[in-house]
């Protein structure tokens, strides 16, 4: 103990807040070292769970005497990695987790004594369940909510109302869902429920974004703008197809980046039927035509004794009496003039009109060399225009009669006007960045530096502190040395007092003799000869020359 006392009593401040820094620094590392091998060996058992679930299921654990961790939000529970599967199975046994919505296994247990409201009301439960389930076999849906409203019934127009349904997502991370996975949500949705249409179906995240948009064009009479976002949309797409058209017949011709290509379309999503019929005056067909003949037939007369004998029939002929017989014949035609009846159903999506815009760069040239170098543009020939004119009209389907407008110029990009010269002189290098800014830039070195310079600083305190270990204490007392010249007497005398002192003798066997000399008390003895030193010079002076003699012969 009053070693390691003499030990640091000989250290400064400076040192002992290194040693102590330092110190604090291994000791958190060792310490999150081994909260981290504590932890390694835990895996969730489940995520996302609900508070409620959360209980029942580290209950069971308390209950088992199994150790277990809780996450920050207490939505997921880590249990050993080997009992990870076995837990599970014992977790579904007991029925846990618990808050998943219900499916149609609600009708399992039938109820006898359940009021038709009770059972709409669990079919709706079991509906809305069972289309979360499927929505969350998505990859990238981690929890999805699902409300339906079914449609109203009624005997008047006025107060029926249709199904609607409503879709929120919680997305795994920061995934996000791929533009084709809205239309077969609200599509899957809109097909499990009777009378359901796919545009009635809202699709939202956990953040209130709305994910699902209207594919209708909303026609308002009271506002002047009668354009959906589905509109604009649609008008941005028909506009990038057009322009990939152009530039993919241009670049070969002209080169790439020597051009650029621009369109505007004016669309229309309004659909309808419109119908058209025309007469043709100078020709005229036959519709319908009707004949009658009336013929009348002559009169006969009975005669005889009025009775039954008169009215059998008798095999002599009756004498008749003859009258005047007429005939009648009726004919109609109905004629009617030709008509064509056209029946066209307008499709949504139409194009109105479109306005193509092309520009097109100058060639370069340099003239002259040195100083009197010159830089030289020359346009393009109206012929080269003129092509690249008519095979933009024809790659967009330019059609002058709906008011098509393409217009193609020549001028003269930055970049060209700025070209360089060849041969002029490179740009300067950017500097190198500072250790600072470095730093700044890329946050992960300044942890890796601090993490390697605690290192550094807890090597060097164990290597500091093991040399300070094997040091041996000072001595309490050192002796004087006993080869040292008296402070008086004759010079000469001091001067052949010093042959004892030479290197040769030293060096022959002498200093074989002398017994290895700690560091600390060669520092004591230098202390001693730099003090004598001082009070007689001449004696110093005399060994040196001695020295110096020797080193000569």
């Amino acid at each position: 103990m009053d070693q390691v006392k003499r030990i640091f009593g000989t250290l400064s401040a400076r040192q002992l807040t290194t040693i102590l820094l330092v110190a604090a620094l291994v000791a958190g590392g060792i310490y999150e070292f081994t909260q981290y091998q504590r932890e390694a060996g835990f895996r969730p058992l489940y995520t996302t769970l609900a508070p409620e679930d959360a209980a029942l299921v580290v209950q069971r654990l308390k209950e088992s005497g199994v150790p277990y961790r809780i996450s920050t939000n207490g939505t997921m529970i880590s249990v050993p990695e080997d009992r990870v599967a076995e837990l599970r199975l014992d977790m579904a046994g007991a029925g846990l987790p618990k808050s998943g919505r219900i499916g149609f296994e609600i009708f399992d247990k039938t109820n006898l004594g359940m009021t038709d409201f009770a059972e709409h009301v669990n079919y709706r439960r079991a509906l809305e369940g069972e289309l979360e389930r499927s929505v969350m076999a998505l990859t990238e849906v981690e929890q999805a909510r699902v409300h339906i409203s079914f449609p109203q019934e009624s005997v008047f127009q006025e107060a029926r109302q249709p199904a609607k349904a409503s879709v929120l997502l919680r997305l795994r991370g920061s995934s996000q869902l791929p533009e084709s996975a809205i239309p077969a949500i609200t599509h899957l949705i809109s097909s499990a429920v009777e009378g359901l249409a796919p545009d009635a179906v809202s699709v939202l995240d956990m953040r209130g974004n709305l994910l699902s948009r209207a594919k209708q064009v909303n026609t308002d009479s009271g506002s002047s703008s009668g354009t959906s976002e589905a509109a604009l949309e649609y008008r941005h797409s028909v506009e990038q197809d057009l322009t990939a058209k152009l530039n993919a017949t241009l670049e070969p011709l002209v080169g790439s980046g020597r051009f650029r290509a621009a369109v505007s379309a004016d669309t229309d999503l309004t659909s309808g039927e419109q119908s058209e019929e025309h007469f043709d005056p100078t020709q005229s067909v036959m519709v319908s035509s009707q004949k009658s003949e009336d013929v009348s037939s002559p009169s006969r007369t009975a005669g005889g004794i009025p009775g039954t004998a008169s009215n059998l029939p008798d095999p002599a002929p009756a004498p008749v009496t003859i009258g005047g017989g007429s005939s009648r014949k009726t004919e109609s035609a109905n004629y009617q003039s030709s008509r064509t009846v056209k029946r066209t159903v307008l499709p949504q999506g139409g194009i109105k009109r479109i306005s193509v815009s092309v520009l097109i760069d100058h060639e370069v040239h340099f003239e002259g060399s040195g100083v009197q170098i010159k830089r030289v543009l020359n346009a393009p020939p109206p012929e080269r225009l003129k092509a690249i004119h008519d095979l933009a009209a024809a790659a967009v389907g330019l059609n002058s009669e709906r008011g098509d407008q393409l217009i193609v110029e020549s001028l003269p990009f930055e970049s060209t006007v700025n070209l360089e010269p060849p041969g002029a002189a490179p740009a300067a290098p950017e500097a190198p960045l500072t250790l600072v800014e470095q730093l700044k830039k890329n946050p992960k070195m300044l942890y890796g530096g601090a993490g390697g310079a605690a290192v550094v600083l807890a090597g060097l305190f164990f290597l500091v502190f093991k040399m300070l270990k094997k040091s041996p204490p000072p001595p309490a007392q050192v002796r004087q040395p006993e080869s040292l010249p008296p402070a008086s007497g004759e010079a000469a005398a001091r001067v052949g007092g010093a042959d004892s002192w030479s290197p040769s003798t030293l060096s022959s066997g002498g200093a074989s003799a002398l017994p290895a000399l700690a560091p600390a008390r060669i520092e004591v003895l230098t202390n001693q000869i730099r003090e004598t030193a001082q009070k007689d010079g001449e004696v110093c002076a005399g060994v040196l020359r001695g020295w110096l003699r020797e080193e000569q012969t």
